[in-house]
């Protein structure tokens, strides 16, 4: 695989280098991926123009957990969860014009306070999240920071004292069944004691603990029939047996796997340098890895085997979330420009009819929901 630099490379500490067949990995899915950086507090969206990848970086203040499909995307930060949504006439306004397909528009914003938010993920309309100071799942209510809906058995209240690491949020069903946590412990930081090896795999429904003895595991997903998880501590993807709990590795990668997302037989996966700090001291990847890389592989999820690669350099060093825009080519995401958020406008249907035919370039109906569900 040869690599090429990344296409905009005028902030020198954001560049990042790519193999040469990453971009026509997403054109022939018709996809583009958005990826979130805490550590750098940006949000990038990887986005394929002629046979480069394209980093489009916007500023957010700790960017963690992302939710997002054709027309809606949500983001977890520092103390607010965002709720952008995809307003094609603004997208068609943006220079060069006919360039972008989607354009993601801040339409609300919920203050949480400092939770600690890990993944994210909509059941149809409603988004849950992982609170993970609380260590529990919540959803949004406007009244309220966060409703508390479940938390593990061995918790046994909702105190901010991060209990147990809890970090992963998978779906089935549109419903959430899986989570992972980096401890059964239910005191404060308890897990940090045994962050080696004390993660486990949850299912929410049953409260069972579907395996144990897994290093710092994050990201639990269900896709193609099978249970997956990235124990995060080896930079390896596993398969899980949800009957024994067994896991078989599919690949072991150079860095701190955290985030992932699946087209086809293709998983999309987020990697870390991690710091040499207490957090990340004494895991077996430190220990096996005395250089780790940061950025976004492309994993054969049949054979284990690396098609792809995106490598961030420099400012960059952790990555949280990754997640795939279906049917997106070459998005937009806009942060806080006031001028095109004022100059914007979403309109029911029954009202967009009696605009001017004129004035109708500047407003847009609501985008219609997107038949495919988050998971």
């Amino acid at each position: 695989m040869t690599q090429s630099p990344q296409s905009n490379p005028e902030n020198a500490p954001l560049r990042s280098i790519h193999t040469s067949n990453f971009p026509q990995i997403l054109n022939h899915f018709g996809i583009s991926l958005v990826v979130s950086t805490y550590q750098a507090g940006k949000l990038i969206a990887l986005r394929a123009d002629g046979n480069v990848i394209n980093t489009h970086f916007r500023v957010f203040n700790k960017p963690m957990g992302l939710a997002g499909d054709q027309n809606r995307l949500a983001i977890g930060t520092n103390s607010q969860i965002l709720q952008l949504k995809n307003v094609p006439a603004v997208a068609a306004k943006i220079e060069p014009q006919g360039k972008h397909d989607a354009c993601y528009l801040l339409r609300s914003c919920q203050v949480t306070g400092d939770i600690d938010i890990h993944e994210m993920a909509w059941a149809n309309d409603e988004l849950w999240f992982v609170n993970t100071r609380f260590s529990c799942l919540c959803t949004l209510d406007p009244e309220y920071s966060f409703v508390p809906r479940w938390r593990p058995k061995f918790v046994t209240a909702y105190s901010p004292e991060d209990r147990c690491h809890l970090n992963g949020l998978g779906m089935v069903d549109n419903q959430p069944k899986y989570v992972t946590a980096l401890g059964t412990t239910d005191i404060l930081n308890g897990w940090r004691e045994k962050k080696a090896n004390g993660g486990v795999l949850i299912d929410v429904e049953t409260q069972e603990l579907i395996t144990q003895g897994l290093s710092m595991p994050h990201s639990p997903r269900w896709y193609n029939g099978h249970l997956w998880v990235l124990e995060s501590g080896n930079g390896s993807l596993a398969k899980v047996d949800r009957n024994t709990g067994k896991l078989e590795t599919i690949a072991t990668l150079p860095g701190f796997t955290r985030g992932i997302d699946f087209c086809g037989k293709l998983a999309f996966i987020g990697l870390s340098q991690v710091r040499e700090t207490v957090v990340f001291s004494g895991i077996p990847l430190t220990e096996r890895l005395t250089e780790r890389t940061c950025g976004v592989w492309v994993i054969n999820i049949e054979t284990g085997e690396t098609l792809a690669f995106l490598k961030f350099e420099d400012a960059v060093q952790e990555i949280f979330a990754v997640q795939i825009l279906q049917g997106i080519r070459f998005p937009e995401i806009i942060d806080w420009d006031e001028q095109l958020i004022a100059s914007s406008y979403v309109l029911p249907d029954q009202a967009l009819a009696e605009v001017p035919t004129h004035q109708k370039q500047i407003i847009s109906e609501k985008p219609k929901k997107s038949k495919k569900g988050f998971g």
